[in-house]
């Protein structure tokens, strides 16, 4: 999400979330009953709903009333909440300490996201260590590793800069063997500053990563570049085409490719913005820069308005559709979900994109919804999101692997 991320990015390294500490520990078996709850597939909300949670799984769930409790389960009445699955996050980028990191994953849990895919800039090892480990009291991470472009003078030195397909196909196996969940590529010339990957270079990087069973998601920027992109193979788009609406070509090339996923990573929209929800969340003067830069800026609403008619374009012919959120702020999910709701999805689309959807893209079949089987992630709302996509923020509680954020 590019929306004030240089901004924000700087505001947020520099002040306090305030993150409310440990997982609460909770008894062996538990069933939660009385909320509306979203399964996160699209189905219809269950009323007056229970599940039952066992350690850190969901092991039933339906209308309440109509489920096996075992004897001496716990209890909890969510009577007048809604319950969703926890948010999942496909497009971050986290920082370059473990320690960066590790403050990241809390305050991301904090707000609702269980899983997040750091994509490209990991330097070291630190980010496979943290991807096997299962911090109580924090998301899930899972990381590309190094992404490749260009080389790229003056920005970041983390990913491959690669001239060569002989460089381009060793950096691909590089990251295949150390066990990548994604390789990520720029095709970018950053508004003409740097030369971009090339056919022959990304058409490389992806063959060489098909041929070792990884898969390719690529920051992309012209309408062109996607065209060509898609036609050599990749297999998702990390933002939206940004130069130029979608047009006929590159809706037949995606709809050619039912595997295909967009994650849109819309831009600000430019328009005022109050932000006081985040009131209990963030410093006071923190609020108060981030409202005082929230303001009508018609160049954006311009950008906004081209990557949003084609995000409505390709939602209505099906397209498959995650979330992802591009910098590292730790609530910038739930106004990706607020400008995917203006760009035309409706509020359970968007629900389904941020949950299930994006589990099954990052190939976790264990996440994503509330069903039997899956890992108990899950938000308790005090508002419907489904009437107003806006309260995924009134949070109640989080639940990450069937504990309690306190």
């Amino acid at each position: 999400m590019t929306r004030f991320v240089s901004f924000l990015c700087a505001l947020v390294t520099a002040t306090t979330i305030f993150v409310t500490g440990p997982l609460a520990a909770q008894s062996a078996v538990t069933v939660y009953e009385g909320a509306r709850l979203i399964v996160g597939d699209g189905s219809a909300p269950i009323e007056n709903a229970a599940f039952i949670v066992e350690g850190a799984r969901v092991t039933q769930a339906g209308p309440a009333g109509q489920l096996r409790v075992p004897a001496g389960a716990t209890r909890v009445t969510l009577a007048g909440k809604t319950v969703m699955p926890a948010i999942i996050d496909t497009h971050t980028h986290m920082g370059e300490t473990r320690e960066a990191v590790v403050a990241l994953l809390e305050q991301k849990a904090a707000f609702g996201v269980s899983v997040v895919l750091s994509l490209g800039s990991d330097p070291g090892d630190f980010a496979f260590m943290l991807r096997d480990e299962r911090l109580p009291n924090a998301a899930r991470l899972l990381t590309a590793g190094r992404g490749i472009t260009m080389p790229e003078p003056g920005r970041s030195e983390v990913p491959y800069w690669v001239s060569t397909e002989a460089e381009a196909r060793k950096a691909v196996q590089e990251l295949a063997a150390r066990k990548v969940d994604f390789i990520k590529i720029w095709v970018d010339d950053r508004n003409g500053k740097y030369k971009k990957l090339t056919p022959e270079l990304y058409g490389a990087v992806i063959d060489e990563a098909h041929t070792l069973k990884q898969r390719v998601t690529v920051h992309v920027y012209y309408l062109d570049d996607a065209k060509g992109l898609l036609k050599a193979g990749v297999d998702a788009f990390a933002h939206g085409v940004r130069d130029k609406e979608v047009d006929d070509e590159l809706m037949a090339l995606i709809k050619a490719r039912p595997d295909f996923v967009l994650v849109p990573n819309l831009p600000d929209r430019g328009v005022a913005t109050d932000m006081s929800w985040l009131a209990d969340s963030v410093a006071p003067d923190t609020l108060k820069k981030l409202q005082a830069a929230a303001t009508d800026r018609p160049a954006a609403q311009q950008s906004f308005g081209i990557q949003a008619r084609s995000l409505a374009k390709l939602n209505a012919a099906g397209v498959k559709i995650a979330l992802g959120t591009d910098g590292g702020i730790a609530w910038s999910h739930h106004l990706e979900m607020e400008d995917m709701v203006a760009s035309g999805m409706t509020a359970h689309q968007v629900i389904v994109a941020a949950t299930r959807n994006g589990a099954e893209f990052l190939r976790l079949p264990d996440h994503g919804t509330i069903a039997a089987g899956k890992s108990a992630d899950f938000i308790v709302l005090d508002a419907n999101p489904l009437d107003d996509i806006r309260n995924t923020r009134r949070i109640s509680d989080v639940y990450i692997r069937g504990a309690k954020l306190d």
